[in-house]
């Protein structure tokens, strides 16, 4: 038997190179993307903040009910995903920063 490096050709090399720079870029793609919205989410809470306005509660008013019991924080971070279509990560950051800034 021959190892599977000595049996690949360099077609074979060649698309699997492809494959990564495809899929690697498009995570790196989507990473600056997210720290674009940041930088603009921070700059719009300055606006804000310069102008006085407040700004709109993170998240519902379903989810502030389902908050003011602690225990229920898993719950309250799944409706909020279903309503506003977010990933884990960024729902359990706005119910995070929900609760923080209520305390």
């Amino acid at each position: 038997m021959t190892p599977l490096l000595a049996s690949l050709q360099l077609t074979d090399f060649m698309v699997i190179a492809f494959i990564v720079l495809v899929f690697g870029g498009g995570a790196a793609i989507v990473g600056r993307q997210r720290v674009d919205l940041r930088r603009l989410d921070r700059k719009l809470d300055a606006l804000l903040k310069h102008q006085g306005i407040p700004r709109p509660p993170i998240v519902s008013e379903e989810v502030q009910q389902v908050l003011r019991d602690p225990t229920k924080k898993p719950e309250a971070i799944k409706l909020h995903r279903e309503q506003m279509g977010l990933d884990l990560e960024d729902a359990i950051a706005d119910v995070e920063a929900f609760m923080t800034s209520k305390h």
